[in-house]
């Protein structure tokens, strides 16, 4: 049951880091972690590679669809 939710909240949010886990072929708890200490270590500079990461997924999402992203 907290499987379920645990995948819904990711699919829901960005997804950036079980798509991630998916390519390097780990966990995704185990990215998560890793984002979570090198975002402390580097004072919160990944934030913006993880920001720029779901942008570059949402439009791979939308090309694939065939859909307009100008036009929604």
């Amino acid at each position: 049951m907290i499987e379920f939710f645990k995948v819904r909240i990711e699919k829901s949010v960005f997804g950036v880091c079980s798509y991630l886990a998916e390519k390097m072929g780990v966990r995704s708890a185990r990215v998560r972690l890793y984002f979570i200490y090198l975002t402390f270590v580097t004072l919160g500079s990944p934030i913006i590679l993880y920001l720029v990461t779901a942008f570059w997924l949402n439009v791979k999402k939308y090309i694939r669809s065939g859909r307009n992203l100008l036009l929604d």
